[in-house]
């Protein structure tokens, strides 16, 4: 363990966030999943050994992710989208239906779903970090660099809307963000947005998903006037909230988790905040508003457009993921079906979220050596001075 300690790189404050949303995790998750094992049949320690088991593969994942030095995920990335989009495909024809939505794929054996959308979004984020950085010199070319950029952003935003249109709608925006960060021309950002926007009305109006799509969209903009079963799981979100008060129930002693369809998932940030009172959410929320300020501090610092541009992307996406999860439950948007990075349980979901992580380190122990090897330089001083990577002759 002392060995393995030793070798975790990168920036620390990110490695203490990993561990603080673990532990988060392990309270609400073990508080929450009453219901479920009671429907499953199972014990509740059972279903938490399970997510124990997803946390620490997760975490040993982040680890061997982030020894791997972060350009090797630049060429990674094309075997990523040559995979990805067949994916996707397969999971809207044969994936499995959970919640009337076909984003699993069942993986033989195990017992485990593997939710596609979230390798997609590994593989465009680094495809689009490599080609964004690698087509600098030629990026206004439409040919070259727009056209493969876009198609890319398009195809997999259509691909993933099709069964889960709030998660293909941040990826989106997590795109056109890098977009504009690798200098990509202010018309080209625009027909990007534009063809987006075209592809979005599509799947609202004539998607497999529209009716439940319309749905939560009235519910959301007139609750006043939602059925009490469309409107249920915001409704018992919103009073968990409510009688949370400063310093919450305490932890084992929610209500609403007998209530909240989701309560170990999607709307897990209710069940922290009535546990744990506005004190805990507030905690909660500064956690990932720091984790988005290291991630700044790393892309700002990074020595490469590739490594700045990947963190950019990863660290967006997972603080955008988590604002959005929590917006939802305090009913500042429509239910979605986002779970909140590293806190909800889930199976691959936490694993790909793990290596986003250790992605991100990656870049940031990119900054660290160098830093070293400076440090080494100004010691080497005096009469006896060691000249660092060169041979002096007499």
């Amino acid at each position: 363990m002392h060995r393995i300690l030793n070798n975790t790189k990168g920036d620390r404050w990110i490695w203490l966030i990993v561990i603080l949303l673990s532990v988060i995790s392990l309270l609400a998750v073990y508080s929450s999943v009453g219901t479920l094992a009671f429907k499953q049949g199972k014990g509740v320690e059972i279903i938490l050994m399970k997510h124990v088991f997803m946390i620490v593969g997760g975490i040993a994942l982040m680890y061997f992710s982030h020894k791997l030095d972060y350009r090797y995920y630049a060429g990674i990335s094309k075997v990523m989208m040559i995979v990805t989009i067949p994916l996707l495909l397969y999971t809207l024809v044969f994936g499995s239906h959970i919640n009337n939505a076909s984003r699993w794929i069942a993986i033989p054996g195990t017992g485990l779903s593997f939710q596609t959308s979230d390798l997609a979004k590994l593989a465009l984020i680094t495809y689009l970090a490599r080609t964004l950085s690698r087509k600098q010199e030629n990026i206004k070319n439409v040919k070259e660099s727009f056209l493969p950029i876009m198609g890319s952003v398009c195809v997999v935003f259509i691909l993933i809307a099709l069964a889960n249109l709030s998660t293909a709608l941040m990826l989106f925006g997590v795109s056109i963000l890098l977009l504009i960060i690798g200098r990509i021309s202010i018309r080209q950002i625009a027909i990007t947005c534009a063809a987006g926007f075209i592809l979005l009305l599509g799947v609202i109006f004539l998607g497999p998903r529209r009716h439940t799509y319309v749905s939560r969209m009235k519910v959301f903009m007139h609750p006043e006037l939602a059925k009490a079963d469309k409107s249920f799981q915001s409704d018992h979100a919103k009073i968990a909230i409510a009688t949370g008060g400063l310093f919450g129930k305490g932890p084992g002693n929610s209500t609403e988790r007998n209530y909240l369809p989701e309560s170990y998932s999607d709307e897990i940030y209710a069940i922290i905040v009535e546990e744990y009172g506005l004190v805990g959410g507030i905690i909660v929320v500064g956690i990932y508003v720091f984790l988005l300020y290291r991630c700044i501090k790393i892309i700002t610092k990074a020595p490469k457009a590739f490594g700045a541009l990947l963190a950019c992307g990863l660290s967006f996406s997972l603080t955008i993921q988590a604002f959005a999860n929590m917006a939802v439950a305090v009913g500042l948007g429509p239910v979605t079906g986002v779970p909140l990075p590293l806190v909800s349980m889930g199976g691959t979901s936490i694993l790909f979220t793990s290596i986003a992580f250790g992605i991100i380190l990656s870049v940031s122990k990119d900054i660290e050596e160098p830093k070293k090897d400076k440090a080494i330089k100004e010691d080497n001083t005096g009469p006896n001075k060691i000249i660092v990577g060169e041979i002096r002759t007499a």
